[in-house]
């Protein structure tokens, strides 16, 4: 189904991110897209390991996370995160912790907030290419998902001391700016391939889930405005860590809260 049936009586949290594990298929469709994700990561690190291989490689790799989101939901976000962690074998730290759960938050908020980003969002799970609004979610979220992802993460290695205060703002600016230019060509990716997905395979995560698994956010509107307003807080501490304010460090972590609440009400 593309549009949200009427089971107000099912809201819940993050449902459908553990029910999936029961679906054969959506676990299926988790190993598929860890196997792509960790093989395009691999040879994007290679490429570019006479630059800066954990900013351009992970950056350009971050395609991938909206796109498999917005495709297979659940499935794609743990598929993206188990993917990054298999690139990290053989020189596994707790920074790799921090980094899965950064990238499934990339691929768990394109979906979660594709139909609860009202008043932009119009319900639909299926996009409209000739819809304005279907364009400016992509966009919106492409940035969003982005910002508050490597906030959360850089959040917390500031807080357990894994990375210094300045460099932490120049990491967090860095890779937000590639992930969004990924997450934009991920946007326009699903597009092209959402009809081939949906009719001809059958794939689309709506579809291969039931609906009562699914269910339905517990307050979705909520939701997503706290993880844009942590988002817009994370930009003010990249801001204030730029012009050598200190008050950044705090301003950052202020902002992870209002997006760990925002994703749990999704």
């Amino acid at each position: 189904m593309d549009k949200f049936p009427n089971i107000e009586e099912d809201k819940t949290v993050m449902k459908a991110t553990f029910t999936m594990w029961k679906n054969k298929q959506m676990i299926i469709l988790v190993v598929v897209c860890a196997v792509i994700y960790a093989g395009v990561r691999a040879v994007l690190t290679i490429d570019f390991a006479l630059l800066v291989p954990e900013i351009m490689g992970m950056g350009a790799a971050n395609i991938l996370p909206m796109l498999f989101g917005l495709l297979f939901g659940p499935a794609g976000a743990w598929g993206a995160a188990i993917g990054h962690l298999i690139g990290d074998l053989g020189a596994l730290s707790w920074k790799s912790l921090f980094d899965f759960v950064g990238i499934f938050l990339l691929g768990y908020l394109p979906y979660a907030m594709w139909t609860t980003l009202k008043p932009i969002a119009d319900g639909q799970r299926k996009p409209a290419i000739s819809n304005w609004r279907s364009w400016m979610l992509f966009i919106l979220i492409a940035f969003i998902s982005s910002v508050a992802s490597n906030v959360v993460v850089t959040a917390w290695l500031e807080l357990l001391g894994f990375v210094p205060h300045t460099v932490l703002f120049a990491i967090i600016f860095f890779v937000s700016i590639f992930s969004v230019l990924g997450g934009l060509v991920g946007g326009i990716l699903f597009l092209s391939l959402h009809g081939v997905i949906k009719n001809r395979l059958g794939l689309i995560w709506w579809d291969v889930m039931d609906e009562r698994d699914i269910g339905k956010p517990l307050a979705g509107t909520i939701g997503a405005w706290l993880v844009i307003v942590g988002a817009l807080v994370g930009v003010a501490s990249i801001m204030a860590g730029f012009s050598g304010n200190h008050a950044g460090e705090t301003v950052g972590i202020i902002g992870m809260i209002p997006i760990i609440i925002g994703c749990l009400l999704l």
